[in-house]
C-alpha cells in the first residue's frame, strides 16, 4: 500500500529556525511504516513562496510573518489570495502573537510561536491544519451544491456570481448570464414519478455541463430552474453558446430515443462593463426573457423550431 506524504511549503528567511522546522519534520514517520510523513520545499522570501503556490501541489504552508519583503498580517493576506485553498500555518516569534491571532481571524489555521515548537507539536499542528481545512471545504461544498444534479445551488450560484460581477466591473470583463427552464416537468412527474423527473433534472445538469466551460458557473436554482453565469464571454458568445446548447440538447434527444424529448426555455442577459448593473438586475432580465421565450414556445409552432433556443 503506498502512502502519499504532506506536500508543506516553509516561507521562512531565518536559516537557522527553517532548519529546525525541517529537523523536526525530518523525524515524522507514516505510522507502522518507514514512509516519510512530511515532503517540503522552502523558499526565504514572500515572492518566492507565492511563486512556488502558483506551481501547484502543496498541501499547507508554514509562514513566517516577518520576511525581507512583506511584514505583518499583510504577509498572511498576500498569501491567502494566492492560493485560497492551501491551509496556512503561521510561524510568530514571541512579541507577535497577536498579530498571529489576527491572522486566525483572518482565516489561518493555526500558528506556532518559535522556540516552543517541537517535532510533536509541529507534526499535530501540520495534520489538524489540513484536516481542519479539509472538513470545512467538505461543508462549504455542500451549503452551496445542490445534492441531485452536483452543480451549484441558489446559495452558491449567488455567492460566485456577485464575486464575478465584481471583477468584471474593474476589469472590463464581458460576461453572460442564461436563464433556463426546464419545459415539462410537471408533466413527466405527474405521468412518470419524481423518479424519472429527477433523471430529467440530472440530464439538463449533464447537458449543460457539456455545453458551458468548467470556469463558467452552473447552477440548478430549484425546481426546474438553472443559470450559468458564462466568464468572459466575448460579444459573440450568445450565438455561439445557444448554437452549442441547441446541439447538446439535440444530440441527447436523439441518443436517448425519447417519445417525450428534453426541451428548454431560456433568456440571455449580458452585462456591459460600460454600463454596470447589480446581479439582480441582470436576473431580472434574463428571467423576464425566458418566460417571454417559455410563452412563445407554447403557441403551436412546426416541429422544427422545437428547439432548444430563444425565438
Amino acid at each position: 500500500m503506498s502512502y502519499q506524504p504532506i506536500r508543506i511549503l516553509i516561507v521562512e528567511d531565518n536559516p537557522g529556525d527553517a532548519r529546525l522546522i525541517r529537523e523536526h519534520l525530518s523525524g515524522a514517520r507514516v505510522t507502522g511504516t518507514l514512509a516519510p510523513a512530511f515532503q517540503w520545499v522552502v523558499a526565504d522570501r514572500l515572492a518566492a513562496g507565492l511563486a512556488r503556490l502558483a506551481e501547484g501541489g502543496i498541501d499547507v504552508v508554514l509562514l513566517d510573518l516577518s520576511l525581507p519583503d512583506s511584514q505583518g498580517l499583510d504577509t498572511f493576506v498576500k498569501a491567502q489570495a494566492q492560493a485560497p485553498d492551501a491551509p496556512m500555518v503561521v510561524l510568530t516569534g514571541l512579541d507577535d502573537e497577536a498579530v498571529a491571532l489576527q491572522a486566525m481571524q483572518a482565516g489561518a489555521q493555526d500558528y506556532l510561536v518559535k522556540g516552543r515548537i517541537d517535532g510533536s507539536l509541529l507534526s499535530r499542528a501540520v495534520r489538524y491544519a489540513v484536516e481542519r481545512h479539509r472538513l470545512r471545504a467538505e461543508l462549504r461544498a455542500m451549503s452551496l451544491t445542490d445534492p441531485l444534479t452536483d452543480l451549484y445551488n441558489r446559495r452558491g450560484f449567488y455567492a460566485l456570481a456577485e464575486q464575478q460581477l465584481r471583477m468584471a466591473g474593474r476589469t472590463g470583463r464581458g460576461l453572460l448570464l442564461f436563464f433556463a427552464d426546464m419545459d415539462g416537468l410537471k408533466r413527466i412527474n405527474d405521468t412518470a414519478g419524481h423518479v424519472e423527473g429527477d433523471r430529467a433534472l440530472q440530464a439538463v445538469a449533464e447537458i449543460l455541463r457539456r455545453t458551458f466551460r468548467v470556469s463558467d458557473i452552473v447552477a440548478r436554482l430549484g425546481g426546474d430552474e438553472f443559470a450559468v453565469f458564462a466568464i468572459d464571454a466575448p460579444e459573440n458568445a450568445a450565438e455561439m453558446l445557444t448554437a452549442r446548447l441547441r446541439e447538446s440538447l439535440n444530440l441527447h434527444n436523439a441518443h436517448k430515443g425519447l417519445s417525450d424529448p428534453l426541451s428548454l426555455s431560456f433568456g440571455l442577459a449580458r452585462f456591459d462593463p460600460d454600463r454596470p448593473c447589480s446581479l439582480d438586475d441582470l436576473v431580472a432580465r434574463a428571467d423576464a426573457l425566458m418566460y417571454a421565450h417559455k410563452r412563445r414556445r407554447r403557441v403551436p409552432s412546426p416541429p422544427e423550431a422545437n428547439d432548444a433556443a430563444p425565438g
